[in-house]
């Protein structure tokens, strides 16, 4: 198990129980005290858990997630907007990697049928999405699959991604900002993300103008990672400027 999942695990376990002890938990993950020690010190210092003595208790909601149903239905005006726009980004018979995201799922199902594209997904729905285009050759990464995302983490997903190539990733975010960069609530998935960052010569980040400034637990990336922020206007003219500043280009759409 790799250290976000057993530190996503243990907040869940102080949540569940109301604290947790080193004890208990090297038990139960099969590893020294010390690891658990820094597990906690890593949640304490995002603000999840208080250490007391032996063990930890829960704090703080920077974990909040909603589930997918909720997700499609937030800002839906807007995402249509940005995703409409990122069509502009598509490579020219390239390869392209799609994040999972609301946001980059309503640019799929836009996908024109003309699309003559090579298209790698972790998203179970992007690719039901998908399937079926005449135009694109799909390429779904496996994974253990997050029930409210939809989405493969974990071990298969990093590898593959570790050894391919793309042309553009079209990236989701829970929280962008220049301070805090690039969040997302749960660990696992920052990972895969983080992975895809790595794997594509360009990223553009799709991220409605609510999730600005927003911080979540799991940091998956610095805005300087984005090559364009595709978003909508309620990004003031302020921010827009800052964001550009940094290097990172923006359109509102």
């Amino acid at each position: 198990m790799y250290a976000p999942e057993r530190q996503q695990e243990i907040l869940r376990l102080a949540r569940d129980g109301g604290r947790v002890d080193v004890v208990s938990l090297a038990e139960e993950f099969q590893v020294t005290a010390e690891t658990i020690r820094r597990d906690l010190k890593a949640l304490d210092r995002a603000g999840l858990v208080r250490r007391v003595h032996g063990g930890a208790i829960p704090v703080g909601r920077l974990d909040f997630e909603p589930d997918l149903a909720e997700r499609e239905t937030t800002a839906a005006d807007e995402k249509d907007r940005i995703a409409k726009a990122a069509l502009a980004e598509l490579p020219s018979e390239g390869t392209m990697i799609l994040d999972a995201g609301t946001t980059v799922a309503k640019m799929a199902a836009a996908l024109p049928l003309e699309a003559s594209l090579t298209v790698v997904t972790h998203s179970l729905p992007i690719a039901a999405r998908l399937a079926d285009h005449p135009g694109i050759q799909l390429h779904l990464v496996g994974g253990r699959v997050r029930h409210r995302t939809r989405a493969a983490v974990d071990a298969w997903a990093l590898r593959a991604y570790g050894e391919i190539r793309a042309d553009v990733l079209f990236v989701a975010a829970n929280g962008f900002s220049a301070e805090h960069g690039l969040t997302t609530p749960d660990l696992a998935e920052a990972a895969v993300k983080r992975a895809a960052v790595a794997a594509a010569r360009r990223v553009v980040l799709l991220a409605d103008s609510s999730k600005h400034g927003q911080e979540h637990f799991a940091r998956f990336g610095d805005l300087s990672d984005v090559d364009l922020l595709i978003t909508d206007s309620g990004l003031s003219p302020e921010d827009t400027v800052a964001i550009e500043r940094g290097g990172t280009e923006v359109v509102r759409a």
